[in-house]
């Protein structure tokens, strides 16, 4: 598999990602995957480092990077803005310059897009998107693949999701459904749709790729979708909207009466997690036999290793 052309690339949003170079992305996590399901050893970032830029909490995302980057040989070092100066007492272009002198890459995870293409800008190292208010873009690699598990080629599948559809994870799941032929649907109270430019640049997408791409305030269109997805009704820093949030999306929770209305008997659900239980989904749905959440959460390893293999190495060996 010949990944060298991605050497030197940041992961900001996957609209800056072609369908061919998701696909790779995707193969080659199916393939680091297959490597430690059979035990292999390799240390592939060994002599590397990573620095991992925090400004919100984290399980997934950091125990992703810090064990894809770890047990690789390479030295990952977690970095929260009680530990630097952020933006603080020292400008984001000027951290940049510094950490892309002592690192080969760095993760930031936290609420401005314009602070991680601000890294990108000015490192000169491959700069990776651990999550941002308006893009999620490892997170819906994992989703992907997880879809891939249980269904094989995925394109023509219909994908739901339904809760906030102006959140991080619909929007990244919008931009990749429309890139590799994913048939992508939003269910969400219309004052909360996704914003129309970026529901523009996925509809010319689509173009290419034949998914369709559908905006509705209807539960009842979750039917045909082989893959029902939710998350939180409150992101990190809109918790003074919870109550609000609460009101508005309990239509749109995740029930074993929803699961049902899709009319596949092999749907799945799908979460990000951290997940409320109760709130927007059940406990019986996100714990029973659909749910494929606890795959989707270990893909996250998978997907973040073969995207670091990629951009920092150029090769998979």
């Amino acid at each position: 598999m010949d990944i060298s052309r991605f050497k030197g690339r940041s992961l900001l949003t996957l609209l800056d990602y072609s369908p061919e170079e998701i696909r790779e992305l995707l193969d080659l996590s199916k393939l680091v995957k297959a490597q430690q399901k059979r035990g292999e050893i390799r240390h592939r970032f060994t002599g590397k480092s990573l620095a991992m830029l925090f400004e919100k909490r984290s399980t997934r995302t950091r125990c992703a990077f810090e064990t894809a980057f770890g047990e690789e040989g390479g030295h990952p070092v977690f970095l929260s803005t009680a530990d630097i100066q952020l933006g603080v007492k020292e400008s984001i272009e000027d951290t940049a310059r510094v950490l892309g002198r002592m690192f080969n890459a760095i993760e930031f995870r936290g609420f401005k897009q314009s602070t991680v293409q601000t890294l990108a800008e000015y490192s000169g190292v491959p700069v990776f998107n651990g999550l941002t208010d308006e893009y999620h873009p490892t997170q819906v690699l994992a989703d992907i693949l997880t879809m891939e598990e249980n269904f094989g080629d995925c394109r023509g599948k219909k994908l739901v999701f339904t809760g906030d559809g102006r959140n991080n994870v619909a929007r990244s799941l919008m931009v990749i459904c429309a890139k590799l032929g994913i048939d992508f649907t939003v269910i969400t109270p219309l004052g909360l749709a996704p914003d129309r430019d970026l529901v523009k640049i996925c509809a010319a997408a689509t173009a290419a790729s034949g998914a369709r791409i559908l905006v509705s305030d209807k539960p009842d269109d979750v039917k045909g979708a082989c893959a029902v997805y939710t998350d939180v009704w409150a992101s990190m820093g809109e918790e003074d909207k919870k109550a609000e949030r609460v009101q508005l999306l309990k239509p749109y929770r995740v029930t074993q009466a929803l699961m049902n209305k899709t009319g596949e008997k092999d749907a799945i659900f799908l979460h990000c997690l951290p997940a409320i239980k109760g709130e927007e989904v059940n406990a019986d749905v996100i714990d029973g036999p659909q749910s494929r959440v606890w795959d989707e959460a270990e893909n996250r390893k998978h997907t973040i290793k073969a995207l670091m293999l990629a951009t920092i190495n150029g090769t998979a060996d």
